[in-house]
């Protein structure tokens, strides 16, 4: 089948995506986790040291993207007989959910250091010292710590932006009688982007909270229910949506990146 032979190119893709969207973008996810933080903007750093944890965002946005996209269009593939074409909402859906969950494995670790990195109060430590203090103080569990919150965001986010995007896509073929290009992939790929982003950011300021929480502290020993209540009832409107602006800005951005290098590289492989 020809969606079979997208499997591996969509794994050098994906990865090539993820690292050209963390290496351009990562100033933006810096100011949007400050803000996010429970301790504050200007106690988490302000605008000092915005590229903290770059390298642990790098080092895991490859194997990250790489895993989210092979296993998206491999789900495609077995799925598209069994729900219809591959290019239904469902398949997308469903695709994009199993993709999201197998690259948190991944993803998580990642942004558990790179997230501590950019908001330290005092001691400033590189990705690998956090890495260290988080292994040392909390072994392998503390590197998951928030796995469950991440996943709530996540696949939220997918089930809109990927969908969405495919449907952009179809659309916009449909209109032009020929298929999209790159740019108009990743023109496609900001606004399903902006819209996932808006709409879920209350659960990316909870993940933001679990995963910055210190161990035995009050955030650190409930779920992700709880935190986006107890957000609510101390900080209101204001606290779910804090960070929105950049948060919706850097994912637009990043969608438009993200999607659009995917598209490309996806066709110089299969076209080469």
């Amino acid at each position: 089948m020809e969606s079979n032979s997208k499997i591996m190119p969509s794994f050098v893709a994906g990865g090539a995506a993820g690292l050209s969207v963390d290496a351009v973008l990562f100033p933006l996810d810096t100011v949007k986790t400050r803000l996010q933080s429970g301790h504050g903007f200007t106690k988490s750093g302000g605008f000092r040291g915005i590229y903290n944890g770059l390298g642990s965002a790098v080092t895991g946005s490859i194997p990250s993207a790489a895993l989210f996209f092979c296993t998206y269009e491999f789900c495609k593939t077995c799925l598209g007989p069994t729900l219809g074409k591959e290019s239904t909402p469902a398949v997308h859906m469903v695709a994009a959910s199993v993709g999201e969950t197998v690259a948190c494995v991944v993803r998580v670790p990642v942004e558990v250091v790179k997230q501590r990195t950019q908001a330290q109060k005092t001691v400033k430590h590189t990705s690998y010292e956090t890495l260290k203090v988080t292994l040392e103080a909390e072994g392998v569990r503390g590197l998951y710590r928030g796995f469950n919150s991440t996943l709530m965001r996540e696949i939220p986010f997918s089930l809109i932006q990927f969908p969405l995007w495919e449907y952009l896509k179809v659309r916009w073929s449909q209109h032009q009688g020929h298929q999209v290009s790159s740019i108009q992939s990743a023109i496609a790929g900001a606004i399903s982007g902006g819209v996932a982003a808006g709409a879920t950011n209350p659960l990316d300021v909870a993940k933001t909270r679990i995963m910055l929480a210190k161990k035995n502290s009050v955030v650190h020993r409930i779920n992700v229910h709880e935190v986006i209540h107890r957000i609510w009832k101390h900080e209101g409107f204001a606290g779910l949506f804090a960070g929105v602006v950049p948060r919706t800005l850097w994912i637009s951005i990043g969608g438009a990146i993200f999607l659009g290098v995917y598209d490309k590289v996806m066709k110089m492989i299969m076209f080469s």
